[in-house]
C-alpha cells in the first residue's frame, strides 16, 4: 500500500508491540533495539484509539507498571522527553498546554553523534514517555534510556512505526553496508503528518482526560502541515525542470526529494560525518558540471570548507543556510518555519519563485 508520502506505510490491523530482540510477523520490522515501542497502522482514528484504550492497561500490567497517574487527574501534566528539535516541536504542538516536553538534543547539535550528558539520565528516568525519531538516529540516547528505565518508561520510535524496513533509504552518507538507514523522514511533510497522528494517539492513550485537547491540537497542526505541503509542491512547480536537482552537504533530503519531484545528485558528507577526501571531491565536481547544477547547499549545523572549494571549482552558487534539525529564531521558531525557510532558500537558488511560502503559517500552538 503506497501512501501520499511516496513511501508505503506499514500495514496491518492493530497494535504492534516490539520488544528487545527479534519480532517477525509479515511485513513488520524484524528487529527492535528499544525496550518497548507501540506502533499503529492505518486504522480509522476511532478504532485506533479504542484498541489502544483496551490494550494499554494489560500491557502496563505485563510490564509491572501502574496505570497512568494522569488518567484521573486533570491538573497533572505529562512529562515527555524527546530528542531532536523537529520531533520536540511536533510533540509540543500536539501536546499543547497538557504536557511538559523536554528535548535532549540541543539545537544546532549533530544528532547522529550526540552523546547524552549525565543530567539527561534523570530526565529519561522520570519521563512518562520517550519519543524519538528512530531509524538509528539517536542510538546513544535510546541505549541509555533502555538501560536506566529497564522497561518502566515507554520508548516510541516514530520512524520505525510508519515505514517498512525495506523502504528505509540507503545512499550517500548512509550506505547500506554500514547498516544505518537515512533517518531524516520529517522533511517529507506527509511523513511528518504521520508522526503527528501517532503522537496524538499515544498521548490520548496515556492521558485520556485530555483526549479532546490532543485531538483539537493535532487537527489544527495537521491543517498547517497540509498547507505547508501544498506550498512546497507549488514552489517546486516554479523551478525549471532542469534545475530540480539537489546537491547538499548533509544527506537529509532523501525522503523529501521523491515526494516533491526533485532529484538528489549528491550528498557531500561521508558516512563517518567527516569531510570527503580529494578523490571524492574531484568526482563530485565532475558530476556537478555534468548535471549543470545551478546551486549547492550547505548546512547550518555542519559548516564545510570543502563545499566552498567545490563551489569555487564549479562556479555554482553556494548557500550554507539549510537546516534539517535546527529551528530558526523567532518568529519562525518552529518545524514548519524551518521547512518554509529551507524551501524559500532552495526555490530562489534553483531559479523558482519563493513567494509560494509567503502565506505559510509558521506559528506554534500555545504550550
Amino acid at each position: 500500500m503506497t501512501s501520499l508520502s511516496g513511501f508505503p506505510y506499514i500495514t496491518g490491523t492493530g497494535l504492534m508491540v516490539a520488544s528487545t530482540g527479534t519480532f517477525k510477523h509479515g511485513r513488520f520490522p524484524a528487529e527492535a533495539e528499544i525496550s518497548i515501542a507501540i506502533c499503529h497502522f492505518p486504522l480509522t482514528e476511532k478504532t485506533a484509539v479504542q484498541l489502544r484504550q483496551i490494550a494499554l492497561p494489560f500491557l502496563l500490567l505485563l510490564l509491572g507498571q501502574p496505570l497512568s497517574a494522569h488518567s484521573g487527574d486533570a491538573t497533572k501534566r505529562l512529562f515527555i522527553v524527546t530528542t531532536v528539535a523537529p520531533i520536540t516541536n511536533i510533540v509540543r504542538n500536539v501536546s499543547g498546554e497538557y504536557a511538559n516536553v523536554a528535548g535532549i538534543v540541543p539545537d544546532g547539535t549533530d544528532s547522529h553523534t550526540f552523546e547524552p550528558v549525565p543530567g539527561d539520565a534523570k530526565l529519561l528516568e522520570t519521563a512518562d514517555i520517550i519519543i524519538a525519531n528512530g531509524l538509528d538516529l539517536e542510538l546513544p540516547t535510546l541505549k541509555l534510556a533502555e538501560k536506566i528505565t529497564k522497561g518502566r518508561v515507554r520508548i516510541l520510535e516514530l520512524g520505525n512505526c510508519i515505514l517498512r524496513k525495506e523502504d528505509w533509504q540507503y545512499d550517500f552518507s548512509f550506505p547500506r553496508e554500514r547498516g544505518h538507514p537515512n533517518p531524516h523522514l520529517w522533511p517529507n511533510i506527509a511523513l511528518a503528518m504521520r508522526y503527528v497522528e501517532i503522537v496524538r494517539d499515544e498521548l490520548i492513550a496515556l492521558d485520556p482526560m485530555h483526549k479532546e485537547g490532543y485531538i483539537a491540537n493535532a487537527s489544527v497542526y495537521l491543517g498547517k502541515l497540509r498547507k505547508l505541503d501544498k506550498a512546497i509542491f507549488d514552489c517546486v512547480k516554479t523551478i525549471p525542470e532542469k534545475n530540480r536537482k539537489l546537491v547538499t552537504y548533509h544527506d537529509s533530503f532523501a525522503y523529501f526529494a521523491p515526494r516533491y519531484g526533485m532529484k538528489i545528485i549528491a550528498a557531500i558528507q561521508p558516512s563517518d560525518f567527516s569531510e570527503p577526501g580529494p578523490r571524492e571531491v574531484i568526482r563530485i565536481i565532475k558530476q556537478i558540471r555534468n548535471e549543470n547544477v545551478p546551486a549547492i547547499f550547505g548546512s547550518e549545523v555542519f559548516p564545510s570548507k570543502i563545499m566552498e572549494q567545490i563551489a569555487r571549482e564549479t562556479g555554482v552558487k553556494f548557500i550554507d543556510q539549510l537546516s534539517d534539525d535546527a529551528l530558526p529564531p523567532p518568529p519562525e521558531n518552529s518545524f514548519i518555519g524551518m521547512m518554509a525557510n529551507n524551501m524559500t532558500i532552495m526555490t530562489a537558488a534553483l531559479g523558482g519563485n519563493p513567494g509560494c511560502m509567503a502565506n505559510v503559517d509558521t506559528s506554534n500552538i500555545r504550550y
